[in-house]
């Protein structure tokens, strides 16, 4: 008479060829999972929006503080880009086009791009 409550075990590093009840053990397959890849946001210059919205908008989207945001600021003016944050994809593509709404709203042209980090 077959034991109704038999340990079954997966752990095994080869197939393991009868477990008493009429079926065969497999070895357990473990996934890795990987980190999601980082992208930057980045907001490009242009000589239309004023750098006063540039900040309100980096301190409202990327949650960065005043001094950081007119950092940011200073670098889109002068270098024709900065760098806001890095995200991975979803949230990146989400915050880009988060500052591509507000822009649209107050009518200025800021750009905002993702790239691979």
């Amino acid at each position: 008479m077959p034991r109704l409550h038999q340990p079954v075990f997966l752990c095994y590093t080869r197939r393991m060829p009868y477990t008493g009840d009429g079926t065969e053990l497999v070895r357990k397959r473990r996934e890795k999972l990987k980190e999601p890849e980082d992208y930057r946001v980045v907001l490009l210059n242009d000589n239309y929006t004023t750098m006063d919205f540039v900040v309100e908008v980096i301190m409202m989207v990327f949650h960065k503080d005043e001094e950081n945001a007119t950092r940011i600021m200073l670098d889109v003016h002068q270098k024709g880009r900065g760098i806001v944050g890095m995200y991975p994809y979803d949230i990146a593509r989400t915050k880009a086009n988060h500052v591509h709404a507000l822009a649209r709203q107050y009518e200025f042209p800021l750009k905002c791009i993702i790239e691979k980090a």
